[in-house]
């Protein structure tokens, strides 16, 4: 135990601590983190449109209230890709303490520009799902690109400054005129090039270059298992894993699910299991490493006159926390993290968690997902409303009862050690 310890705190700490402190990995999980309000609303929408009840589509057209409701969802869950264009861009150039709002501004300015518009008789517009998370790909682009830039150019004071004298606000309007002309400029020049030679335009183009390797691995259940391996890793020395692994998966996952949701409006077939809100509420049930088990086992025999005194003050803190899916206090209140007596069913409960809920749902035992629900959502609601139906909340259950099974002999061995240390 104490050479696998020496190894994580030696080897894998350092390169977890700089992955989770990376400007760019940082900017795009807050970036993306600001659309989460609305994909959450748009999903609160989706769920009222489409709830799983036999005539209520029908009665909610046949009273005009369904094309609202839709209308609702593509005007909060169909901008993630516009607004993550300006939160990544707005995130990294803070991190360099430079005022992230003109850069926002401006790399939101870059991504309208960058979009091939539609013309018709009501005059020119710009396709909804470039807005949406068909977006996401360019936003980050963008976004990194702008805001790197944007602060070289205020840090090299390449600016227009104006006397103390004038109001802040206008002082900073000025500032970024320059830095905002040759951004727009050069990403214009960028979208005439393309257009003028006839080809795919940069949404396609990031879409092929950063989508399809990502996809590769945050599609299919095989990269699924090594993603949620690494969460657990991180999560194990210390290192807050959904930051990390999520700043570039997310993308990933929050476009399968809008895919969903467009298949689901057209009335067509969903077509991706692996989605945010599959990740969320069917694999880290719990939290990382999928620690509702853990916490079940917990509060289990905290009622027992013969448990350990730190099991049953561990529990009445982490129990309760956990059912909300956050285990901060689970993590470093046992802990959980560098406990090597933990190690395994902190890594195979979310990988088996991956396994079963992915057969069920490609079997067609279980729907896919096709809405969000917050991530502090209690499990057996969020799997009936993240999929429309009660079989999404039985198979939580099922993987509840997975991981309970898988930390149960192991916190067993850790309560024994407790009861040891308290004898001495």
């Amino acid at each position: 135990m104490n050479k696998i310890n020496s190894f994580l705190e030696e080897k894998m700490l350092p390169v977890a601590g700089k992955l989770s402190a990376n400007k760019f990995l940082i900017a795009i999980r807050d970036g993306i983190t600001l659309a989460m309000p609305l994909i959450i609303v748009g999903s609160l929408f989706m769920v009222i449109a489409s709830f799983p009840i036999p005539g209520w589509e029908d009665w909610l057209g046949k009273i005009g209230v369904s094309g609202y409701l839709w209308k609702g969802v593509d005007s909060s869950f169909g901008l993630i890709g516009l607004v993550a264009s300006f939160g990544i861009a707005y995130s990294l150039t803070k991190q360099y303490g430079v005022d992230g709002v003109s850069s926002g501004i401006i790399s939101l300015s870059t991504f309208i520009t960058v979009t091939p518009f539609i013309s018709s008789d009501a005059g020119a517009g710009m396709p909804t799902g470039y807005m949406a998370a068909k977006g996401l790909f360019v936003a980050i682009i963008l976004g990194l690109v702008n805001g790197y830039v944007y602060q070289l150019f205020i840090s090299k004071n390449i600016q227009i400054k104006l006397p103390d004298t004038v109001p802040s606000a206008v002082a900073k309007s000025f500032s970024a005129i320059i830095p905002g002309a040759v951004l727009i400029t050069f990403w214009l020049f960028v979208f005439g090039i393309l257009d003028s030679l006839n080809l795919p335009n940069i949404h396609d183009i990031a879409q092929v270059i950063l989508g399809k390797p990502l996809g590769l691995v945050g599609s299919n259940v095989f990269g699924s298992i090594i993603i949620v391996a690494l969460n657990s890793l991180f999560w194990f020395v210390g290192i807050h894993g959904g930051n990390v692994v999520n700043s570039v998966m997310q993308p990933i996952w929050i476009a399968n699910l809008d895919a969903n949701r467009e298949a689901y409006q057209a009335g067509q077939t969903l077509p991706n299991i692996f989605t945010v809100a599959f990740m969320d509420n069917f694999v880290y049930i719990g939290g990382g490493g999928a620690t509702i088990g853990l916490v079940l086992v917990l509060g289990y025999l905290a009622r027992k006159k013969k448990t350990s005194q730190r099991t049953k003050v561990l529990a009445p803190i982490t129990v309760v926390p956990g059912l909300f899916n956050i285990n901060e206090p689970t993590m470093f209140g046992m802990p959980v993290v560098l406990n090597v007596m933990l190690l395994v069913p902190f890594v195979l409960a979310p990988i088996v968690n991956v396994v079963v809920a992915y057969l069920a749902m490609a079997s067609g035992l279980v729907p896919l997902t096709r809405t969000i629900a917050t991530w502090t959502m209690p499990p057996i609601i969020s799997g009936f409303l993240t999929t429309g139906s009660f079989r999404g909340s039985a198979l939580q259950i099922v993987l509840i009862i997975l991981d309970i099974l898988l930390y149960l002999p192991f916190f067993l061995a850790l309560e024994k050690k407790f009861k040891e240390e308290e004898t001495i």
